[in-house]
């Protein structure tokens, strides 16, 4: 619970300094619990005769926005009004003020509050937040070592996350209809369902899918086999269930679009599929596409057999495939004019509409079938059509580099797997495309990450202009210097940076040449 609360004065002397201290703690571990960081501000507060009259708590919020972020959102609106009754501001470190993915929004709520004439002070730092060049520099990387430690967090959860779902293990979310999860210890041995809502308590323990109750399991394979047998839409197929006095496993009644979940999710033959979608570090959702799934099959046991449910999407496909593109965006521009929006959901649970998954295989995605009739969603799903754009160009600049250098004479093999190319049997070559993103601010950033299990000798980043569409420059990291998994570049960087910044690819077109050793001598 997020608040904030007002303290007594913790003496009467008219000269100390009216203070406003800011905890925060997501579920990090019991060094960072509010308590403790009060404690540490408190003792910071008597030693420079301050007094703390308000306090300031974020209790289980993350650090990477302000997202969510109640108290602090308030503190710095009373701070920009000028209805602040402290005079500066205490914080136990760099971290506990925010782990903002961008350093400059850190900083940019310090100086907001700096500005106001209100200072913010560090109690659990080594450096005195004085505004000196040593302080500042200081205060610089450690905001940025907060940033990258969330980043390395969130590889090393998606990572972990990864191997238990290949290990069979379910992450999160609901069972499903005629499915229950079940608790087993490290052994592997069941210690009982878990009801909704209800969490493993133990580190060690995992959670399974397993048959539900015979009677809803009963009721999946009686809707495959409406839909295949007796050809029912699902919109029919949800009548009936009602009719029968069913609910969907949320206590609902069945619905066009809860039958077509029930047909088209993996988990009723078994399949173990994770990663459909991405919010990583409080970022957009990402709808990620089939080939970047983390799928196995065979975890779980099957409500339906695999032949049923593949006629299934076979027919779900095909239903699409009898409209035109041009019926299908009209269907679609009908069902914006009865809603006056649209949504994957929207589209499930309209009849004699083809279904959300359709439309993304027609058209590519979603986004791209609103353009075509006009409709722009609240939400900016620009970013699906930029990773499409780059996933279909990096294989055009891959062939482009090999085309060249095989023009020099020099012989190039591809790695299909890695898609590393080996130069001459010697260099190891990689090539990324770097998009760009827009701060709050409206900087631009554009981040690189490197692979260590691959380890290439050089990687060359192709870094894309503003709008990504097109290449700005290039940079050539060889693996000796590469001292980080993570790389964020900025428009202008350290000379140490862009040292290797090239505006195009001639440099290293020569350096790949091979010369004869007599022109060399």
């Amino acid at each position: 619970m997020g608040g904030q609360s007002q303290l007594p004065l913790a003496s009467g002397n008219a000269a100390a300094l009216p203070a406003a201290a800011y905890v925060r703690m997501s579920t990090e571990h019991q060094q960072y619990s509010t308590e403790n960081q009060l404690d540490r501000i408190k003792e910071y507060a008597t030693r420079r005769n301050m007094e703390i009259v308000r306090v300031f708590e974020d209790a289980g919020k993350s650090g990477l926005n302000v997202r969510g972020r109640e108290s602090l959102r308030q503190m710095i609106a009373e701070v920009e009004t000028g209805k602040a009754d402290f005079k500066c501001i205490l914080a136990y470190d760099v971290s506990r003020w925010g782990r903002f993915q961008d350093a400059d929004e850190s900083g940019y709520y310090e100086y907001i509050c700096k500005r106001a004439g209100i200072a913010v002070h560090y109690c659990a730092e080594q450096f005195e937040n004085d505004g000196s060049p040593t302080s500042n520099i200081i205060k610089s990387v450690k905001r940025s070592m907060a940033g990258e430690y969330s980043r390395e967090l969130s590889t090393k959860v998606f990572q972990g996350a990864c191997r238990l779902i290949q290990l069979g293990f379910k992450q999160g979310g609901a069972a499903g209809y005629g499915l229950r999860r079940m608790l087993i210890d490290q052994a592997g041995a069941p210690k009982g369902m878990l009801s909704r809502g209800e969490h493993k308590s133990l580190q060690t323990d995992r959670v399974v899918l397993t048959l539900g109750p015979e009677d809803e399991v009963a009721t999946v394979r009686s809707v495959y086999r409406a839909f295949l047998d007796e050809q029912l839409t699902e919109g029919e197929i949800a009548t009936r269930l009602n009719a029968k006095g069913l609910r969907t496993d949320l206590g609902r009644p069945w619905s066009r679009g809860t039958v077509h979940q029930l047909l088209t999710n993996e988990k009723y033959i078994g399949n173990n599929v994770y990663h459909r979608t991405s919010f990583k570090l409080k970022r957009k959702h990402v709808q990620n596409p089939p080939d970047m799934w983390i799928r196995v099959e065979g975890a779980f046991p099957a409500v339906v057999t695999s032949e049923e449910f593949l006629r299934v999407q076979e027919i779900i496909l095909s239903r699409a495939k009898r409209y035109s593109d041009d019926e299908m965006l009209a269907r679609l521009r009908e069902l914006l004019a009865q809603h006056g929006k649209l949504s994957g959901l929207l589209i499930d649970e309209a009849d004699n509409t083809p279904s959300s998954a359709a439309f993304r295989h027609r058209f590519g995605s979603l986004v791209r079938a609103y353009q075509l009739i006009g409709y722009a969603p609240d939400t900016d799903f620009s970013f699906i059509e930029v990773n499409r754009f780059l996933r279909q160009k990096h294989p055009e600049i891959v062939q482009e580099v090999v085309s060249q250098l095989t023009a020099l004479g020099v012989h190039v093999a591809r790695d299909p797997a890695s898609e590393l190319l080996v130069l001459n049997d010697e260099l190891v070559i990689s090539l990324v495309l770097s998009r760009c993103l827009r701060t709050p601010a409206g900087a631009s950033r554009w981040m690189v990450r490197f692979e260590p299990s691959h380890r290439p000798d050089v990687t060359i980043v192709a870094r894309m202009n503003e709008a990504n569409d097109a290449i700005k420059d290039y940079y050539l990291f060889p693996a000796l210097d590469q001292v980080a998994l993570r790389l964020r570049l900025a428009e202008n960087n350290t000379a140490l940076l862009d040292t290797y910044r090239f505006d195009d690819l001639g440099f290293f077109y020569a350096l790949a040449e091979r010369i004869p050793i007599e022109q060399v001598a």
